[in-house]
């Protein structure tokens, strides 16, 4: 071997194969460990700022917490507290006599599933009730066996202890009254009832306006017959133009029934009913039927305890209820009847705001009898079709075949649906229309239920202040619900849709 191929091997050997390294100058390997101090002090001071960014918003989020905890211990010392009572807010308002109030109450809802799903449910000690799903739309349940045959005697007795009354006496006062008052043109009017504002009437917008003002029934042959006895429809085509509406005074149909005279079956209800008080102080049997509502529909108790008094229908053979809504939409016009009270304003419309139905069937109907339902789960919902061809779906003495759903009564059974929908937060939102229903017409025998209804204002506010004012009345004054004579004092307290 060469003394020149000895010093090329030595250039191509590696480092890890070479003891020895190629030797490079200082100067070169000084900028090289010049820019690695940098960079590791550049990281260092970085790593300092952000740890101190991190320490300075843990000690803001810490004294936020603090100081928002002492402000909330200092509003609830101040605010009045009792049970199902929801809390003041102390937050600076301009006028302190309408307080405003933390939406701290959400109401329960049953989710129904599906058509025929079966929920268990614990509603009295040592049994299990079943709950099944009716319809989605209304949201509405059956439970059998809710109360017991005893529940179901004593209830009637207690009804009939006390009296019962006619529930559709005749045509309902007050409405000229209100007329007045309202100051409408009968253009106004006109089009108040014009519900598809085509500028004329069709049968079935009068005979909804009659039934709503007067309580009166009438079929589309009944309405042919006061035409022809008024003179109204000149041109005999079955609609009322604008100009043969301004001819007829306001109460011209009303006279004319009052003249002819309206039977019984012609009432928008032919039933006898009264109203039993379930709070302290009542009979066991109506207290437990209470306490088994609150649990069934998983409701704070307040709102239960200021809900109105047990009803009991009976209805006699041939006894029926047109088919209708137990709650009215509210609108801002329009005052919720239990807490107009507390509404701190004049309201020329009152509507019961029943968000709940509880419907008890006290005995087994001989014939007839059913609870119809005449759009429950339809696709869709649209008033004026309920009247087509002459078929009234909302007559439940013609056409109760007709309806979507029809539950037989049977002793202790119970039905609850929601009158309401949910407003997305938790509390009551718009009317649901598809819980239209009605009591089919009684063929044979007698039908005996009870209904609670459980009463929810659509305006949160309103509803707190409401059970604000109560709770602060007297222990004498204070009770859970109205007292046990309160329709005979005042038939209007409780209002019958």
């Amino acid at each position: 071997m060469t003394d020149n191929q000895e010093n090329t091997d030595a250039e191509d050997a590696s480092p890890s194969g070479s003891p020895t390294l190629p030797l490079r100058p200082p100067c070169d390997r000084l900028p090289c460990h010049k820019s690695s101090v940098c960079s590791r002090s550049y990281f260092v001071v970085v790593m300092v700022f952000f740890h101190v960014y991190i320490i300075n918003v843990i000690a803001l989020l810490f004294y936020v917490h603090y100081s928002s905890g002492q402000e909330d211990a200092s509003s609830s010392s101040d605010a009045p507290s009792g049970g199902g009572q929801p809390q003041r807010s102390e937050a600076r308002r301009p006028s302190p006599s309408k307080p405003d109030f933390v939406r701290d109450v959400s109401l329960t809802r049953i989710e129904g599933i599906r058509v025929g799903h079966v929920q268990k449910v614990s509603l009295v000690p040592g049994r299990v009730h079943e709950m099944k799903t009716l319809s989605l739309k209304p949201l509405l349940f059956e439970i059998p066996g809710f109360l017991s045959e005893d529940e179901c005697r004593v209830v009637m007795q207690l009804a009939q202890l006390k009296g019962l009354m006619e529930s559709q006496l005749m045509v309902q006062e007050g409405q000229e009254e209100l007329a007045k008052e309202l100051d409408l043109s009968p253009e106004e009017i006109f089009n108040l009832l014009d519900i598809n504002q085509d500028g004329q009437l069709q049968l079935h917008e009068i005979l909804t306006h009659s039934r709503v003002r007067d309580g009166i029934w009438l079929t589309p042959e009944n309405l042919r017959e006061i035409y022809d006895g008024l003179e109204a429809d000149k041109d005999g085509d079955g609609l009322l133009s604008q100009e043969e509406f301004r001819l007829l005074s306001s109460d011209a149909f009303q006279r004319f029934l009052l003249e002819r005279g309206v039977k019984r079956s012609q009432l928008v209800r032919n039933s006898r009913h009264t109203w039993l008080y379930h709070g302290k102080g009542a009979h066991r049997v109506l207290q437990e039927i209470k306490e088994r509502v609150t649990r069934l529909t998983r409701l704070p108790a307040a709102l239960v305890d200021l809900s109105e008094p047990l009803q009991v229908v009976r209805y006699e053979e041939g006894g029926h209820y047109h088919a209708h809504h137990d709650s009215g939409p509210v609108y801002p016009e329009t005052a919720c009847t239990h807490t107009r009270l507390a509404a701190n304003t004049s309201t020329p419309f009152e509507t019961s705001c029943r968000y709940i139905t509880v419907l008890f069937y006290l005995n087994s109907v001989d014939g007839g009898g059913e609870t119809a339902f005449p759009v429950a789960d339809n696709r869709t919902y649209d008033e004026v079709s309920l009247i087509q061809n002459d078929v009234d779906l909302m007559d439940t003495r013609r056409n109760c075949d007709k309806s979507n759903l029809r539950v037989k009564p049977t002793k202790g059974m119970a039905v609850f649906w929601y009158n309401y929908l949910s407003d997305g937060r938790g509390w009551v939102g718009e009317q649901d229309e598809y819980a239209l229903h009605g009591g089919c017409v009684v063929t044979r025998g007698t039908k005996w239920v009870a209904n609670k209804w459980i009463n929810v204002d659509p305006d949160y506010q309103r509803q707190a202040r409401y059970q604000q004012l109560v709770s602060q009345l007297p222990d004498d004054e204070n009770d859970d619900d109205l007292p046990s004579n309160a329709d005979v004092q005042n038939p209007s307290i409780h209002q019958d849709l």
